[in-house]
């Protein structure tokens, strides 16, 4: 029968070797692969977000065909239906490169903040539904919008906060 007691130190079957587990705070490259961890996780702090963006964007693509105003508002048919491509599409492009295009999520709060003014400024004399189909999605935009800019915001000051400090814990090279 083999000999299944886990006992730390070397064992006899395998002289010089040791099998006790060692803490890796003391490895020298530690900061480096904490900083590398942070950089490649860091911009998927929002990553939920992108689905409600996204489907946002598409609604208001469509909302002049599911709502039926395409002939009482033909020029908010023209405008919703680019604002939602363009909405859709930076959920899109948030979702494939998140780290390189958080920042612009700020776009989101003026484009959603815009949803909102378009049925007076875009439009003319709109009617309820008219009006909630681009008040609601457009402030859920702005508000999900302002959720990703802070999120990125935040992101941005921890990954310059664990660089500098894993700078700051180099080896000083001579």
């Amino acid at each position: 029968m083999a000999d299944v007691s886990h006992t730390r130190g070397a064992s006899s079957a395998h002289p010089g070797v040791s099998d006790t587990r060692g803490d890796i705070g003391a490895h020298p490259d530690v900061p480096e692969m904490r900083a590398r961890y942070a950089r490649v996780l860091g911009g998927r702090d929002v990553a939920l977000l992108d689905g409600p963006i996204f489907l946002a964007g598409l609604f208001i693509a469509l909302s002049p065909w599911i709502l039926h105003y395409t002939t009482s508002q033909p020029g908010l048919v023209v405008h919703n239906v680019i604002m939602g491509i363009a909405i859709a599409g930076l959920a899109l492009v948030f979702s494939a490169t998140p780290t390189r295009t958080y920042g612009f999520s700020w776009a989101l709060v003026f484009l959603g903040a815009w949803m909102v003014a378009a049925p007076w400024v875009v439009g003319s004399s709109p009617d309820r539904g008219v009006f909630l189909s681009n008040v609601i999605p457009g402030g859920l935009t702005a508000v999900l919008g302002l959720v990703c800019a802070g999120a990125a915001l935040m992101a941005a000051r921890k990954r310059t906060k664990i660089e500098r400090t894993s700078r700051m814990n180099r080896p000083v090279q001579t």
